[in-house]
């Protein structure tokens, strides 16, 4: 019988340095997780954490971590040919079914990026996945930008808005990611379109008020996030807001319901 709170070790085939904070770890794996769904990473006698996939393909799953606390700072000091012990995947990934043939607009800023990049990579690499993508990107400065050659490809397939907050930086825009959503055609799309949210709670709140002077129904908006989610299978509780488990109806989530989990 399988265990879906046991961990196994799994090799570590690459660690692509991101930026100071953040590393793309790439382990030797044969799951084909749903685009959207995350994992919980651990080191024995360390501890574990929840981590989003960032990418995947075959024989390889890539994970990117930002070094926040005691897991994820031991998790930095590993090389390739070391094990990272993996569980999962747990959650609900994004609604591939429902974006299928849709205009797909995606506004990502700094880590969430990342579970989103998935589908974005999919998105380019079949073109007939959806009628076209609006990628809008944001992230604190230049010495936040993850995903450089992703970026760089995606604005080759995508119509792309990158923007850094308040720095000015060649090729870049300026400016909070909000500030660009209104330079989506929504009108060109009519009803056949979906927005994707994904990035800090209170910048995925903002995003969804924009999307709502513009008046964007609650149901084609979907967002992700992670709370606190430490057993993964509905169990602890830590990630419950009122009667909602995060680990278990999330981290995806259509904004008919995320609007009242939001913090």
């Amino acid at each position: 019988m399988n265990n879906p709170v046991m961990p196994k070790p799994h090799q570590i085939l690459d660690i692509i340095r991101e930026t100071n904070l953040e590393y793309t770890f790439r382990i030797e794996t044969d799951m084909r997780p749903q685009h959207g769904q995350f994992f919980q990473l651990s080191l024995p006698r360390v501890g574990e954490c929840p981590i989003s996939v960032s990418n995947f393909g075959e024989g390889w799953m890539e994970f990117t971590i930002r070094s926040v606390g005691k897991v994820t700072d031991q998790l930095f000091s590993l090389q390739p040919g070391d094990e990272l012990f993996v569980r999962g995947p747990y959650g609900k990934g994004w609604p591939i079914d429902e974006l299928r043939g849709k205009h797909l607009v995606v506004v990502a800023g700094g880590t969430g990026v990342s579970p989103v990049r998935s589908l974005l990579n999919k998105c380019a690499a079949e073109p007939d996945f959806v009628k076209s993508v609006d990628l809008i990107c944001g992230y604190k400065n230049e010495d936040c930008i993850l995903f450089r050659p992703d970026l760089r490809r995606w604005a080759e397939k995508f119509r792309a808005i990158y923007t850094l907050d308040s720095q000015v930086c060649e090729g870049w825009e300026t400016g909070l990611v909000t500030t660009h959503i209104s330079k989506v055609p929504f009108d060109y799309f009519g009803d056949d379109y979906a927005v994707i949210i994904v990035g800090p709670p209170v910048m995925m709140h903002f995003c969804g008020l924009e999307c709502k002077k513009l008046g964007i129904p609650d149901e084609k908006i979907w967002v992700s996030f992670e709370r606190k989610m430490s057993c993964a299978v509905g169990k602890c509780g830590h990630c419950r807001i009122d009667e909602t488990y995060v680990c278990l109806e999330g981290p995806v989530f259509n904004y008919t319901v995320a609007k009242d989990l939001l913090d």
